[in-house]
């Protein structure tokens, strides 16, 4: 059997700085937040027309959002719904180490037991 040769490229932390997609730390962090906004209305057990109630949004932009499709969604849109929800948003900013080149990432704080995530 002949032998096969995979190439593999080591990926950056960004999927989409990998495919090239412009803005890249800005679409990485639009996917972020809107995994944690479809994490929440699932953990509430909403449906999508009663999230839309929630948010502010119809249920078919409810849809698109738990699905990924993010682009008529702002960051600040994103931030509007985590507020809608009951979240805090929090924003730090510090210098950039040397290793890397900056960045914007989005963190969420471990859940503490008893409390929603």
């Amino acid at each position: 059997m002949p032998e096969i040769k995979v190439q593999v490229t080591p990926s950056s932390g960004n999927v989409f700085a990998d495919l090239g997609f412009p803005n890249a730390a800005t679409e990485l962090a639009k996917a972020e937040l809107a995994t944690k906004i479809a994490a929440i209305i699932e953990d509430r057990g909403l449906s999508q027309t009663q999230a839309a109630r929630v948010l502010g949004i119809d249920q078919p932009k409810v849809s698109d959002l738990v699905r990924g499709k993010l682009k008529p969604f702002s960051v600040e849109r994103l931030f509007k719904f985590l507020n809608a929800l009951d979240r805090d948003i929090e924003i730090v900013v510090r210098p950039t180490r040397r290793s890397r080149r900056a960045s914007i990432r989005v963190t969420v704080p471990r859940k503490r037991s008893g409390t929603e995530g």
